[in-house]
């Protein structure tokens, strides 16, 4: 049974940082795609960075230089590197997992709240 946690939100002030965590109990883990996404109150789901298998990534205009997405295939877990937080950045942030015969599963979102 595939299961996806994520953990290591938080609350910061603004200008600061934290790091999502990830974790996927599943097999061949490596073989996948991982997005994260987030949500604020009141607004859509929108997706913000990508990483394939190979390690090619990609993220949202408004976190290019301050989000870093990464992966550790041997902990079977993805994380997002976040820094210089604004309060726009607030939201649920959830993980999604792309196996390669297109099966699609979600976590259940950790919160990060950026404020004074």
């Amino acid at each position: 049974q595939v299961r996806i946690v994520e953990s290591r939100g938080g609350l910061v002030q603004p200008g600061g940082s934290l790091r999502l965590s990830c974790a996927a109990s599943m097999s061949m883990f490596s073989r996948n795609t991982i997005a994260w996404y987030r949500q604020a109150p009141g607004k859509q789901r929108e997706w913000v960075a990508i990483i394939t298998r190979v390690g090619t990534t990609n993220s949202i205009d408004s976190v290019k230089g301050r989000f870093t997405i990464s992966r550790d295939n041997a902990k079977n877990t993805v994380y997002l590197q976040m820094n210089s937080l604004k309060p726009e950045d607030t939201a649920v942030y959830y993980c999604n997992v792309n196996t390669i015969s297109g099966g699609d599963y979600w976590g259940q979102g950790t919160q990060v709240t950026v404020s004074s």
